[in-house]
């Protein structure tokens, strides 16, 4: 079965309790200086579904659940996914993400750094209020690896080993780190055991690992109405993503081994014949294969724990961000 968010039937508590976390981000982004704020409530604004929240208070529904005990690392993982964002469109220098202008392109690179560096700040001082200090520590490794992620790209599709090595290197660090952080802290929150803390960071890195896969699969086969950008996108900023390294995997002559190599950027055509590629190479079908046996290796996971609804709906969360438009 294929979900949306709007699909799961999350209890009226738990929307409350999100509701409370958009509250206190929003509270959190306003500023003695009206550009930061306005900046910040820009991105902050389009923060997508909340999954990495929806996961600490879920998880911490998994032990001694109280909002105000979790409160504050869902507030700080989204703040932080926030930061992460601009400082990512920063690199990447995009104008658009999920169709909306990027922080830089609307005001400029100078507003974008301050307005990301800001949000790790306020995200740092929701930290320090989380009542178990090992949530300080927890975001902050997340942290210092997206930040280090982005000096890891995969550089070429073969050898196959390598690639898929430096792949998975880089969206474990770009992604799967904050939603393995988010899980942890959130069973941290709820007083959780030494071993169920291990258990619920390896389900979030994992659906973390999904959620990405998803991303770059998306790109191949989805459209900009759906993206917020062009389809191919990667391709066109030479990218190299999952589904080119499986396609070309066992077919090292083919052109698009080299493709990402002869032209400093692919024209629309060439984007175009080479996602068709792709697709006929068996590249979305094998990152698909890819992405449900990493979903199901982090459900697994989540064995440790008893029955519960948080513990279901953690598995519905797994399944949204596999089966997403597909």
């Amino acid at each position: 079965m294929t979900h949306t968010l709007k699909q799961l039937e999350i209890p009226s508590t738990l929307r409350h309790d999100l509701q409370a976390v958009e509250d206190r981000i929003m509270q959190r982004v306003e500023s003695q200086s009206a550009l930061i704020t306005a900046a910040g409530q820009h991105i902050v604004s389009s923060g997508g579904k909340r999954l990495r929240a929806m996961m600490v208070l879920l998880a911490s529904q998994l032990g001694r659940y109280r909002l105000s005990d979790s409160l504050h690392a869902a507030t700080a993982v989204e703040l932080i996914h926030a930061a992460s964002l601009v400082h990512d469109d920063l690199v990447d220098d995009a104008d658009r993400r999920r169709g909306k202008v990027t922080v830089h392109a609307k005001w400029d690179q100078g507003v974008a750094l301050m307005v990301g560096d800001y949000l790790f700040a306020v995200a740092a001082g929701e930290m320090a209020l989380a009542p178990d200090p090992r949530v300080i520590q927890i975001f902050a490794e997340s942290v210092m690896t997206i930040s280090a992620s982005e000096l890891h790209p995969v550089m070429a599709t073969l050898p196959t080993a390598t690639a898929l090595e430096q792949y998975y290197a880089k969206i474990g660090g770009k992604t799967a780190a904050l939603f393995e952080a988010a899980a942890a802290a959130g069973v941290v929150c709820g007083g959780g055991s030494p071993e169920e803390i291990e258990a619920a960071a390896r389900y979030g890195y994992d659906i973390g690992l999904a959620f990405q896969i998803v991303d770059d699969i998306l790109d191949f086969v989805s459209t900009e109405e759906t993206l917020g950008k062009p389809a191919g996108n990667d391709l066109r900023e030479g990218t190299i993503t999952l589904p080119l390294i499986l396609a070309v995997k066992d077919h090292h002559e083919h052109p698009l081994v080299n493709l990402l190599d002869q032209y400093e950027q692919l024209s629309d055509e060439q984007v175009t014949q080479a996602i068709s590629q792709v697709k006929q190479l068996g590249g979305i079908d094998q990152a698909i294969a890819q992405a449900r046996e990493i979903t199901q290796r982090g459900l697994a996971a989540l064995d440790i724990f008893p029955p519960s609804d948080a513990k279901e709906l953690l598995r519905e969360i797994a399944e949204y961000v596999l089966d997403r438009h597909f």
